[in-house]
């Protein structure tokens, strides 16, 4: 089965040391859970660093048996299965059963660089397959608001991608939230997020269905839970790139309606017409109306949408930001069609992917001598 998480890092500085390239391929494959502050050699001694770099990359010709790797690193055979089959997993080692004994390990195509070639049809190949399991599902038109605003700043990149399998027998979950799982959508350890009707599970439906960007406050009407629960898993939906998070310009009124009040409570009717943008954007015969219902104490939102109605929504967006106020931010899918969504994630897949080459590139190169020492 395929199966590897992937998170985008940028290219190491040191592009010649080869601890620090197999430490970058190592992070950004997730090999390794987590490094903690105690660890002063960001994790070079540990077992899945000391078993690219000495044995399955240093001597790509080669076939390691477990028998000799546990012996070499020191190893239990449990421990050592395990971060073999998540390097098999990942496509770029393979094993064979010749013979009688241990499993012998690889690496693929005879060089990290071939390996890496065949890693990346897979993982583009499992993307666009997996992806299309959406279609039946998407109701979201992608209708844009009236204005549109691009997301200011993407979340880190990052993406699980897991061959489509049969869902088991005894799980509580549905092919939406399995798909979830196999994507990471629902965190390294799912637990009960699994379940078809988990928080998580509701959200992303939601999604699926809903036009407007979906904020905190309405996911937390709606579905119940922690806002910063909430907050927590939209993020995660959001570093795979298939959510994106945008202003909600459709609640312009409101945020205009804030702001004046707001304002004319503190510094007055003199600070809006000047500081406020009043004289700077509306006409004459607009100030008088919403100051005369600021006075009155009868403006309302419907009252800010009617008098404000004439002025371009980029102008209204300007006299919000004169006002101080600011817009509520929401959630969505990242495009109208699950196509759209397809060739987002597909482009910072493919750059993290093109990382890989390079990185792959570097460390034949540096470990080149090495390997022809040992051939000879």
């Amino acid at each position: 089965m395929f199966s590897v998480r992937l998170i985008e890092l940028p290219l190491p500085s040191l592009d010649r040391d080869v601890d620090a390239l197999v430490q970058w391929m190592t992070d950004t494959l997730c090999l390794v859970r987590k490094r903690g502050d105690a660890m002063a050699d960001n994790g070079r001694a540990g077992p899945v660093h000391r078993l690219l770099r000495d044995h399955l990359l240093e001597n790509p010709s080669i076939a390691w048996d477990a028998q000799t790797l546990a012996d070499e690193l020191a190893l239990m055979p449990a421990s050592l299965n395990h971060h073999l089959a998540r390097l098999v997993e990942s496509g770029l080692f393979g094993y064979t059963n010749e013979g009688k004994g241990w499993r012998r390990y690889y690496l693929r195509g005879g060089s990290l660089s071939h390996a890496v070639a065949f890693f990346q049809q897979e993982c583009l190949l499992t993307l666009k397959q997996r992806i299309r399991n959406l279609e039946p599902l998407w109701q979201r038109s992608g209708t844009p608001m009236a204005v549109e605003l691009p997301e200011e700043e993407r979340a880190p990149f990052m993406l699980q991608l897991t061959d489509h399998r049969p869902l088991p027998d005894d799980t509580d979950g549905n092919l939406l939230s399995h798909w979830m799982n196999d994507f990471g959508l629902l965190g390294e350890r799912p637990g009960k997020e699994i379940a078809h009707d988990s928080l998580s599970t509701r959200l992303f439906g939601t999604l699926l269905q809903r036009n407007l960007p979906l904020s905190l406050d309405e996911a937390v009407e709606m579905h119940g839970g922690q806002k910063a629960r909430i907050g927590r898993i939209l993020e995660r939906f959001r570093a795979s790139g298939m959510v994106e998070r945008v202003a909600r310009t459709d609640r312009l009124n409101v945020a205009l309606w804030t702001a004046i009040t707001t304002q004319y409570q503190r510094r007055g009717e003199d600070w809006l017409l000047k500081k406020g943008g009043f004289e700077r954007l509306l006409k004459e015969s607009q100030q008088q109306s919403l100051l005369t219902k600021l006075a009155k104490g009868s403006l309302d939102v419907s009252s800010v949408a009617t008098h404000l109605e004439g002025l371009e929504p980029r102008n209204q967006m300007l006299l919000l930001n004169l006002l101080g106020g600011r817009l509520p931010m929401g959630y969505r899918l990242a495009g109208g069609s699950y196509e759209q969504v397809l060739q987002r994630v597909q482009d910072r897949l493919e750059r993290v992917l093109r990382r890989m080459a390079r990185v792959a590139e570097l460390l034949d190169e540096r470990l080149e001598p090495a390997s022809a020492e040992g051939n000879a």
